[in-house]
């Protein structure tokens, strides 16, 4: 018998989406168990003490933290047909080095972008079209990252297809759009609407939501120290 895989998340978290992405995506059976950040299940914080957060996959009596390292721990345990990273050396270093890219600059001065204001805020914007415009070219000639199909950079960046176009619209900032990374854009289109993205993904309207009556609080995250 198999061992049970379970996974602990928000349901408004990108980084627990990137687990429930590559689960769904690799075929493989688990429950998923939603945590109250604000009360924490005993559950959690047995299963994470360092950290204390999502997302959090338990196979069986493993125990693994951090969304990437959770991707690479199913992509490596799991050998099913689908692949979420490329077999060729430099393609998998390559697209680990971008999903740094995604996690340490990108997301921190996107969020910076949304959430700050004056000085900071327009530096971060410009910083942020610059990044948008290195994952643009890294796209030419591709509907996705992986390629045909979605793969480990493209569930990294989960949060730049789903999640930015719903800040920027609460903050009423104009950062990733059509016009200025066409390519980028739709491939966002091509992510939300892929058929286990579709069922995976929260829905835009709940997000907005949540996080509208929540955009003073979320001035709260701004570190100056992210660009």
């Amino acid at each position: 018998m198999s061992e049970e895989v379970k996974l602990l998340g928000v349901w408004g978290s990108p980084f627990s989406r990137r687990v429930e992405l590559a689960l769904r995506l690799k075929g493989v059976p688990y429950d998923y168990i939603e945590e109250d950040l604000l009360n924490k299940s005993s559950l959690l914080l047995e299963s994470n003490p360092v950290c204390k957060q999502v997302p959090v996959l338990i196979h069986g009596e493993k125990t693994v933290v951090e969304s990437l390292i959770i991707i690479e721990y199913i992509e490596d345990t799991w050998s099913t047909a689908y692949s979420l990273l490329r077999k060729d050396p430099i393609e998998r270093a390559q697209a680990r080095f971008l999903t740094k890219f995604i996690d340490e600059k990108c997301i921190p001065t996107f969020r910076n972008s949304f959430w700050s204001e004056g000085d900071l805020q327009k530096s971060c914007l410009e910083k942020s079209k610059e990044y948008l415009s290195i994952l643009e070219k890294e796209l030419k000639g591709k509907k996705f990252f992986g390629g045909n199909s979605i793969g480990y950079l493209d569930i990294a960046a989960a949060y730049i297809a789903h999640w930015a176009g719903v800040f920027q619209e609460v903050a009423e900032v104009d950062l990733f759009d059509k016009k200025n990374h066409p390519i980028l854009w739709k491939w966002s289109q091509d992510f939300v609407n892929y058929d286990v993205c579709k069922k995976c993904l929260p829905q835009r309207e709940k997000l907005l939501a949540f996080f509208q009556p929540r955009k003073e609080a979320m001035k709260a995250y701004v570190k100056p120290s992210a660009v």
